[in-house]
């Protein structure tokens, strides 16, 4: 079995302050620096809005010196996938270099939404994107169910993309469900919640859509899913993106303990919010100055 790293999506969340971060402290945080105790990788959400400076990347670096392993995943600019350009995608690699070289970047996840089809413009799309970023871990992330079609795992894997298996509402036939297909040595596992009242809801926001707690059951089950993707792979990140509230990180606890058997740290904060967790993990009070 391929070595399995479990993270997060984002740090930067208002609604955590008091759950995930001690309340009271959040303007002396580190964030980055805090949540790093507790997961092995997160998943860095502002690319998608902009390119990151490279000087900023470099401190994330050094933010997270004190973490040995740990390491970031990145989402592609939104140009790449939500108005299918590539203008910005030397920009946005720019950015992500002082990652790379340091030997801490896991992926750069090609989110595309769930308006985006298998079909000929999808793969010529495609094609340009993986020529533009040759020799970057690229991971694909598609939502339609056109994409469950034969071929899909070895067009991909001669292509040297990467595969995200993604959970997430299924609330029609036209959604994809999880597909543990294993494309290159690093294997992507995106888990969003089943909110499927608020996911597609006219006027949901951010937070609506991703308000979702995993509960054992469906943790051990998706767990089952992970170790079949780590058993075909190097590596395998999974990352929890039902941020809302500390969730994803209740859950990313939840997953590493069923996964190894550990108990994985979590702040007391997060505890004190969702008590389930108190029997697997290791209640952490430390404050964050």
């Amino acid at each position: 079995m391929g070595r399995i790293r479990v993270g997060v999506a984002g740090w930067d969340y208002p609604d955590w302050n008091g759950i995930v971060y001690p309340a009271g402290e959040a303007g002396a945080t580190d964030r980055l620096a805090w949540i790093a105790r507790f997961v092995d990788v997160v998943e860095i959400n502002s690319t998608f809005y902009r390119p990151v400076a490279p000087r900023t990347a470099e401190s994330w670096v050094r933010r997270t010196e004190n973490k040995p392993g740990f390491t970031f995943t990145a989402k592609a600019h939104r140009s790449w996938t939500h108005q299918r350009e590539d203008h910005l995608v030397r920009e946005t690699l720019e950015g992500l270099e002082p990652l790379r070289d340091a030997g801490k970047l896991e992926a750069v996840l090609i989110q595309f939404p769930q308006s985006f089809h298998q079909g000929p413009e999808a793969m010529d799309h495609l094609a340009r994107l993986t020529d533009s970023a040759a020799c970057w871990p690229l991971v694909l992330e598609v939502r339609h169910s056109s994409w469950n079609h034969d071929g899909l795992e070895e067009s991909l894997a001669s292509a040297g993309v990467g595969w995200c298996a993604v959970d997430q509402p299924l609330t029609g036939p036209t959604l994809l469900p999880p597909l543990p297909l294993v494309t290159t040595p690093g294997a992507y596992f995106r888990l969003h919640g089943r909110n499927t009242a608020d996911w597609f809801r006219a006027g949901a926001g951010r937070d609506a859509r991703y308000d979702y707690l995993y509960s054992g059951d469906e943790v051990a089950s998706l767990a089952k899913t992970a170790s079949s993707m780590a058993d075909a792979a190097e590596e395998l990140v999974v990352i929890q993106n039902n941020h809302f509230r500390g969730k994803a990180l209740a859950n990313a606890i939840q997953m590493k303990h069923r996964l190894t058997g550990e108990k994985p740290p979590a702040p007391a904060t997060l505890v004190d919010e969702y008590p389930g967790l108190a029997d697997i993990c290791s209640i952490i009070r430390t404050r964050l100055f």
